[in-house]
């Protein structure tokens, strides 16, 4: 199984990004698939998650109408577009899979700065 998440970078306050994560070796259908960030020395937040067939959407406070995730189930592939980004949003997002069983993307930088 592979998870790996392209589109992080580095954007001004109020920019926009959309990240992407491509599944392969699992039922992608089958998994609820969510997005998570870090910043050293801080746990691991949840941000954003979707259900295998879309019905249920989940977002952190901080990131409620200003995130949106979406996934192509056909493309197995989830997105987070993220916009009216801050300076707090700066972390590493990664992508996790969570079915039978449970897998991690290795992450992608996303630094927002003047």
């Amino acid at each position: 199984v592979q998870l790996v998440e392209s589109g992080g970078g580095s954007v001004q306050p109020g920019g926009s990004l959309r990240l992407s994560c491509a599944a392969s070796g699992l039922v992608f259908s089958l998994y609820y698939m969510s997005w998570h960030r870090q910043v050293p020395g801080k746990e691991s937040e949840f941000v954003a998650g979707m259900s295998g067939g879309g019905g249920l959407t989940e977002y952190a406070d901080s990131v409620k109408g200003r995130f949106t995730i979406l996934r192509d189930n056909d493309r197995n592939t989830v997105y987070l577009q993220m916009n009216s980004l801050k300076p707090e949003d700066t972390a590493v997002y990664s992508c996790r899979a969570n079915g039978a069983q449970t897998y991690w993307g290795q992450g992608t930088q996303v630094t927002v700065s003047l």
